[in-house]
């Protein structure tokens, strides 16, 4: 099973109907545009197909912090529902352990909704642990 990197608008359109899941706020026709911004930015989406689809995709950034050095932060990582169930949401988290390991990373981060139970235990699966809480304010 190949984890593809989406870099051409067709690959970022690609991805859309599996981000909307996790991010039902955004709206499709501003969706290419703003995945180029970001990574311009330095956010990278990869995917895997099936059926000629993407059946999951991950978006994820590399950043520095004083509290835990050189990190990949992953920031998106949705599967469709027909597609949950046969692992490709843990190959793109092993794709990008493989990332960071290869590029001399201290860890692989992320945030989750507290609703979010399936995620959590494979997050917990994968050897992440819950450090902290995250607070938000508009």
């Amino acid at each position: 099973m190949n984890v593809i990197t989406a870099r051409t608008d067709k690959d970022i359109l690609k991805c859309w109907p599996v981000l909307k899941l996790l991010r039902p706020h955004l709206v499709e026709a501003g969706f290419v545009q703003q995945i180029g911004e970001m990574q311009s930015e330095g956010y990278e989406l990869a995917f895997i197909e099936a059926d000629g689809i993407a059946a999951s995709a991950i978006g994820f950034r590399y950043i520095r912090k004083l509290y835990d050095g050189k990190q990949i932060y992953v920031d998106d990582l949705s599967t469709l529902e027909a597609h949950r169930g046969q692992g490709y949401a843990g190959i793109l988290l092993e794709h990008v352990f493989a990332l960071a390991k290869e590029r001399g990373y201290d860890c692989v981060t992320l945030d989750s909704g507290i609703h979010r139970n399936d995620a959590h235990r494979l997050y917990l699966n994968k050897g992440f642990r819950i450090s902290s809480l995250h607070f938000h304010r508009q």
